[in-house]
């Protein structure tokens, strides 16, 4: 197994996984804060930040952190998530040293300059507003609000227009103080590199690093219900979910199986009796979206007004058929779908740093692929039907509209439909 681990002083983690045929490696430092880990008063502010590093730092500018990397023939980027934010880049083997240096230098010495945090606000506020005319994008945010009422897990990414507004560059520096610490840092890189060079490079660039002291995020609770938005696009969008699974319990994997049966591709329930067999709508999928402690089951669909309510009835039955009649050879189907993009994703150095930093964030550990590959060859079509029965028929389903929805189901009603 070429992937190697060492842990730091600080309590940072350093994973690589070799690939000395490749003339180039990707690398980020990912780390265990998001958007759920903001209070009240930081709504927003995991993506500002994530915007903010590459402003500036005591030593480079802007320009010059772009400079660097660009010189040399490579890129630099980032993405923040509800759980996760992750800085990143990808070089040639002799930049691997560079690489390392500019990312540590954004994530411990940016000043936040006040101009180029005004202006980044003004980005922001005009990314809020696209995201809101996005039905596609929108219908998610609202999907999990109401799944997570008044919880950091349930509001957006992205923030408010006032909340990022209020933002100040010690708001940003104290948020980063207390969550950004070494136990909840992970460098990863896979590609053409050297493992102990790396960490020769992290133990010197993050001397100073706080070992420790970020708080847990407020626990995740599910409790469902509805949110709706009648507006005059041409689409109804409509999320329907329930309550998913977590990473660490037992029915993720059987979870992630049946998102793939019943909307995973061309060949899935859905896809074949909505698209194919009724033409109601063009595009409708499933997905199970995991967390630290919760997880949620959904699907999406997109469709005109006057078929709206024929929609969801067909969405509902074939939720309680999968209950009931799911196959051994769709379970093996979706099983070979799974781990032929597994093992696909070996091929690309981003996905495996990824995957890598991932993996030690949520298991405190790399998952060896066979590892992975036993857990799903385990599922049974038993076991699938059986988690789809405590899924779609336990709690308070979450149904969330935009645009002509005046003839969609209320949520209610769908939870009453399901248990008949």
């Amino acid at each position: 197994m070429s992937v190697r681990s060492t842990t730091l002083e600080n309590g940072m983690v350093v994973l690589t996984d070799d690939m000395p045929h490749l003339e180039s490696a990707s690398l980020g430092v990912w780390v265990k804060a998001g958007a759920r880990s903001e209070r009240k008063s930081e709504h927003g502010i995991s993506h500002l930040l994530e915007h903010m590093a590459f402003k500036g730092t005591s030593s480079r500018s802007s320009l010059q952190i772009a400079e660097a990397i660009e010189n040399v023939g490579g890129d630099l980027n980032a993405a923040t998530s509800i759980e996760h934010t992750g800085y990143f880049a990808r070089v040639l083997k002799d930049d691997v040293v560079l690489a390392a240096d500019i990312l540590a230098d954004i994530l411990q010495n940016s000043t936040f300059d006040e101009d180029e945090l005004a202006r980044e606000k003004q980005v922001i506020v005009q990314e809020i507003g696209a995201a809101r005319d996005n039905p596609d994008d929108h219908v998610f945010d609202l999907f999990q609000q109401a799944a997570y009422p008044t919880q950091p897990i349930g509001r957006t990414i992205l923030g408010t227009v006032d909340s990022v507004r209020a933002f100040s560059p010690e708001t940003v520096r104290k948020y980063m103080r207390r969550n950004y610490v070494g136990d909840h840092m992970v460098i990863a890189a896979a590609g053409h590199v050297d493992h102990e060079g790396l960490v020769e490079v992290a133990r010197e660039r993050y001397a100073d690093l706080a070992p420790n002291g970020a708080p847990d995020p407020q626990r995740a609770e599910y409790r469902g219900g509805q949110e709706r938005l009648i507006s005059d696009h041409e689409q109804a969008h409509i999320v329907l979910g329930f309550e998913g699974r977590a990473y660490n319990s037992d029915g993720f994997y059987a979870a992630q199986v049946l998102a793939s049966i019943l909307g995973g591709g061309m060949s899935s329930r859905l896809f074949q009796e909505i698209r194919e067999k009724r033409g109601l709508c063009y595009s409708v999928y499933a997905f199970h979206w995991a967390f630290a402690d919760s997880g949620v089951f959904g699907v999406a669909a997109a469709t005109g007004e006057d078929e709206v309510s024929e929609l969801v009835p067909v969405v509902l039955d074939e939720l309680r058929r999968a209950t009931e009649t799911i196959t051994d050879e769709e379970v093996v189907r979706v099983r070979n779908q799974i781990r032929a993009g597994l093992l696909m994703s070996l091929e690309s150095p981003s996905a495996r740093a990824g995957q890598l930093a991932r993996q030690q964030i949520l298991w405190g550990r790399p998952i060896p692929m066979a590892e992975t590959v036993e857990r799903i060859n385990r599922i049974t079509a038993q076991r699938v039907r059986d988690v789809a029965e405590q899924i779609f028929t336990t709690g308070t389903p979450t149904l969330a509209g935009i645009g002509p929805i005046s003839r969609l189901a209320d949520v209610e009603s769908i939870g009453e439909t399901l248990l008949r």
